[in-house]
């Protein structure tokens, strides 16, 4: 059995070494490979972007599918890579589009919760964003074996980004206690729901759960709500060689989504999370190969017995 900790830990120490031309090849080799296996992962992601690209046939579903597998191991071989990576190439490797809606906020001493999906690379926008907007305070699901999460929180960190770990006692208290204490950016992948917490919203057309703490943070904190949506894109000329890679991210901050109507808690939290779901189901369906969703997100996909005990849970359906 691979010793995962072990093979991340390698990974992130010697990756840095390898002349970054041989790292691509290699990781863009695993991902064909992958793809021409057509495992249960790589299945998931083609009828995902089947339900949120209805326009394209099965064929054209495949062929996205295999950018998608690429973009997907693009983020990770990147993310071996970030430690070493400068100021000056973060610079490069990252474009941002909307920032005017972010920094109104920051600049005021303020702070925003932001609404991810599993689009382009999370961890380079995060490394881009620490030092140059505000601090950044996230959630991340607790990985097995532990050796790997603490190996994760390590890597965040090294970023600037500070990790709360998902179901810890305290962890929504201290989310809202940093959001209170700005400027702080709070950003949070929410395109699967983790807990039984979860909202039931239309995502492209069809049912799905997402996760309800961007627009929780939001109403409790008292912060605006931003969706976000992050693409690679293709570096040429003096900026790639600024960027020392042929490839960059660009960020999408949105306006905020609200304010919700008044109304119990839970329905401002609903309100609030289709709203986002509904601008980053639109960026999504133009990149969708940056979407990165190879497990179930949508109600048809969930086992019925299982997902009808998590309603059960949030104590809906009553």
């Amino acid at each position: 059995m691979v010793d995962l900790a072990a093979a991340y830990t390698f990974a992130w120490r010697h990756a840095p070494k390898v002349p970054e031309p041989v790292l691509r090849a290699v990781f863009d080799l695993a991902a064909d490979v992958a793809w021409l296996r057509r495992g249960a992962g790589v299945r998931r992601l083609e009828a995902n972007y089947a339900r949120v690209r209805p326009d394209l046939d099965d064929r054209a579903v495949r062929r996205l599918a295999r950018e998608g597998m690429r973009r997907y191991l693009r983020y990770f071989r990147e993310a071996f890579t970030l430690q070493g990576a400068t100021p000056e190439q973060l610079d490069a490797r990252v474009r941002v589009e909307g920032l005017e809606h972010v920094i109104a906020i920051t600049d005021d001493g303020g702070s925003a919760s932001l609404a991810l999906a599993h689009l382009g690379n999370w961890d380079l926008a995060g490394a881009w964003a620490s030092p140059r907007l505000a601090p950044v305070l996230t959630v991340a699901e607790r990985l097995k074996p532990p050796e790997l999460f603490e190996q994760f929180v390590e890597f965040r960190g090294s970023l600037g980004i500070d990790v709360l770990p998902l179901g810890d006692d305290g962890v929504f208290r201290n989310l809202v206690r940093g959001a209170e204490h700005g400027p702080r950016i709070l950003p949070l992948l929410s395109d699967r729901d983790l807990t039984a917490q979860g909202v039931e919203v239309d995502l492209r057309g069809h049912r799905a759960r997402v996760a309800g703490g961007p627009a929780a943070l939001a109403v409790a904190a008292k912060v605006p709500l931003l969706p976000v949506g992050i693409r690679h894109e293709r570096l040429t000329g003096e900026r790639r060689r600024r960027a020392g890679t042929p490839w960059g991210i660009v960020i999408r901050f949105f306006p905020p989504v609200g304010p919700p109507d008044d109304g119990s808690r839970r329905a401002q939290v609903e309100q609030l999370t289709q709203a986002w779901v509904d601008v980053l189901g639109e960026y999504i369906a133009r990149h969708t190969a940056d979407w990165h969703m190879l497990q179930s997100v949508f109600v048809a996909d969930l086992d019925p017995e299982r997902y009808a005990r998590t309603r059960a849970a949030a104590g809906e359906g009553r």
